[in-house]
């Protein structure tokens, strides 16, 4: 049997990343309800459903580069 755990448990003292609170899941949620809506009813709330949708996506994304990119430079090796 092997001596070296397959997911080896952080070394103590080493805080665990956890993602702040973030509107951006419900704005995601609206977008797409509005867009499916709009594409039964009329095109501008289509439109609105996908620009909403479209914009909440890059924010999302965008927020996650930055949190990534601000996480400690021996994360990014292990992962």
């Amino acid at each position: 049997m092997s001596e070296q755990p397959e997911n080896p448990v952080p070394p103590a003292g080493d805080d665990i990343h956890l993602p702040g609170g973030s509107v951006q899941p419900i704005l995601l949620t609206l977008g797409v309800t509005i867009a499916l809506v709009g594409l039964t009813t009329d095109y501008w709330i289509l439109a609105v459903g996908l620009i909403l949708t479209v914009g909440t996506l890059v924010a999302w994304i965008r927020d996650t580069i930055r949190e990534t990119n601000a996480l400690p430079l021996h994360h990014h090796d292990e992962h």
